[in-house]
């Protein structure tokens, strides 16, 4: 998908399988993958030090949620999708925050990073 080429990702996932999936899937995409960040902290750091366009945030990261590093990026007005295989997203960020599914499937990926790309 041309329209993502070049998309620098950060990435928030704290299972190193799944987390490498997820950057084979946006090397796909042509995108650029931030990260991973596995653990809240490392994402914390990695969200104030810039460098990306978008985020996908894993809701619970060994059970820390990441609605601290999403409050960081909405707080910069950075943009961000949550990822679980759980559903919803955290209170407070409804539906003006994009929530990708788990499994991650290119399709559902791609439109979700087009939806927040800037």
């Amino acid at each position: 998908m041309s329209g993502l080429r070049g998309l620098r990702v950060l990435v928030v996932e704290d299972e190193p399988v799944v987390a490498m999936y997820l950057e084979d899937l946006l090397e796909a995409l042509g995108c650029e993958t931030i990260g991973p960040a596995s653990r809240l902290a490392d994402g914390l750091a990695l969200a104030e030090g810039g460098g990306f366009d978008v985020a996908i945030l894993d809701i619970n990261l060994s059970g820390e949620r990441s609605t601290p590093i999403a409050e960081a990026l909405r707080a910069r007005g950075l943009p961000f999708a949550f990822a679980s295989g759980y559903g919803a997203p955290p209170e407070g960020f409804g539906k003006n925050v994009p929530m990708i599914e788990k499994p991650y499937r290119e399709a559902q990926l791609a439109d979700a990073l087009a939806r927040l790309r800037p």
